[in-house]
């Protein structure tokens, strides 16, 4: 077959990455072969310039980085490192999964400590051993493992989804099965067919849902798998795909900073960005709604803790102010800001929070907004529930925004006024920078 029937094509993309090479080419054809032959790392994706014709190899996709508009370009991604889900043992798994079923991150292939490894990339560089990304290098009949970063754990099974077809996990949103009709018995209509049914999830729009055929799938955090239907009196329905008997994915410690849209968050963040408190998931009130932890049992929908469970930008939450349905939440970047920038024509990444403070915190302008105990802070343009002078009015060069935790008066480290009508005001969880950086 054609050599990109093997990649998933985004027009007018452009990825960060680590790693990437430049070659002159006069087709998307022919930069796919430079990807393909690259021996300098593994070529995950390439990217292509109309104008230009130029072709860059690259190491990263977009489940690894972070993507931005860009007219011109093309994106083209190996579909093998897009899947997240396992086939039968799961030796040609190429996703990023990196911690164990337990929770544990994964100890680098290429590193001896804490423990030392029998299979490295050298010994089997067509095992996929790059990063600490889970794989099966043996052909163990439990499926992808990895080495850990616990020294009394020398290695454990990573939690891979079954992408075999003939059951799904969680709300199957990874289901890649031929299912091809309704509950009901009706014949599904085609993806990329707008008969009898117009529609926008169509493979182009979607690139990254396997919208294949007329296959059952979950684009868009359903409760199951469906698809529109050939019956013009009836547009969708849901299919009958089986649960499997395996325990699905479990979330472990999850991601504790956004790394793409947020949906493997799993922080204990429970605030908006603009101060409001969020609203537990398994509550109706002040806003119902219809993401119930229960009927998605995969989403991480704990407490009141900020998520993503539909594919939004980022995280967000309900909140707690009725007039306020929801709100983004401010979630601490994982990626680096100098990584991958260098020398590439794209907009630079936001900085990360600061996440510590210097002296005594006076010049800290971080976006900490609780306290030691827990407990959040009230915004210095309140007086509620707690009347106070220390506005911005009074303490211009303060940087009093929103409830951030601050040392407009010089204490001994930032702090805030709470929200707490018992507790007036605490210091805040910060650390010293001395102490936040040492080994």
């Amino acid at each position: 077959g054609d050599i990109l029937d093997g990649y998933l094509r985004t027009d007018g993309v452009w990825i960060l990455t680590r790693n990437k090479q430049f070659y002159k080419t006069n087709n998307e054809k022919e930069c796919a072969e430079k990807c393909e032959a690259e021996r300098n790392f593994i070529c995950r994706a390439f990217l292509f310039t109309r104008k230009t014709l130029q072709c860059l190899t690259l190491v990263d996709n977009s489940k690894m980085t972070v993507m931005f508009n860009s007219t011109d370009a093309v994106l083209y991604e190996k579909k093998v490192y897009l899947l997240q889900c396992k086939k039968g043992i799961g030796m040609d798994y190429r996703g990023t999964e990196a911690k164990t079923q337990r929770g544990i991150i994964c100890q680098k292939w290429a590193e001896k400590t804490p423990h030392n490894p029998k299979y490295t990339p050298e010994k089997y560089p067509y095992a996929g051993l790059d990063e600490n990304y889970c794989r099966n290098p043996d052909g163990d009949e439990n499926g992808p493992w990895c080495y850990t970063t616990d020294p009394v754990t020398r290695f454990d099974y990573c939690s891979i989804p079954e992408c075999e077809g003939h059951c799904m996990q969680c709300n199957g949103e990874d289901y890649h099965g031929e299912v091809s009709q309704t509950e009901s018995g009706l014949k599904c209509q085609r993806w990329d067919a707008q008969e009898p049914h117009m529609h926008a999830f169509t493979p182009k729009h979607f690139p990254e849902k396997d919208l294949k055929m007329n296959y059952c799938r979950n684009p868009d955090s359903e409760l199951r798998p469906w698809c529109f239907t050939t019956s013009p009196s009836k547009r969708w329905e849901y299919c009958n795909i089986p649960s499997c008997t395996t325990h699905p994915p479990t979330s472990g410690l999850g991601s504790q900073c956004l790394s793409g849209k947020g949906e493997d968050y799993r922080g204990r963040i429970a605030v908006t960005e603009l101060g409001n408190a969020c609203q537990h998931w398994n509550t109706q009130f002040p806003h119902r709604h219809g993401w119930i932890p229960d009927r998605y049992p995969c989403k991480g929908l704990e407490e009141n803790f900020c998520r993503n469970p539909d594919g939004e930008k980022r995280p967000w939450c309900y909140t707690v102010n009725s007039s306020v349905r929801w709100e983004y939440c401010a979630i601490p970047s994982c990626e680096g800001t100098e990584q991958g920038i260098a020398g590439m024509n794209v907009p630079a990444q936001v900085p990360l929070p600061e996440e510590c403070y210097r002296g005594k915190g006076q010049s800290y302008r971080g976006t900490a907004s609780f306290t030691v105990s827990g407990k959040k802070c009230q915004a210095w343009n309140s007086m509620f529930p707690h009347r106070h002078e220390k506005t911005p009015d009074r303490f211009p060069n303060a940087d009093l925004r929103e409830n951030y935790c601050r040392n407009p008066d010089g204490d001994n480290s930032p702090w805030c006024f709470t929200t707490d009508p018992s507790v007036t005001w605490e210091y805040c969880s910060l650390q010293r920078c001395d102490d936040y950086t040492r080994e």
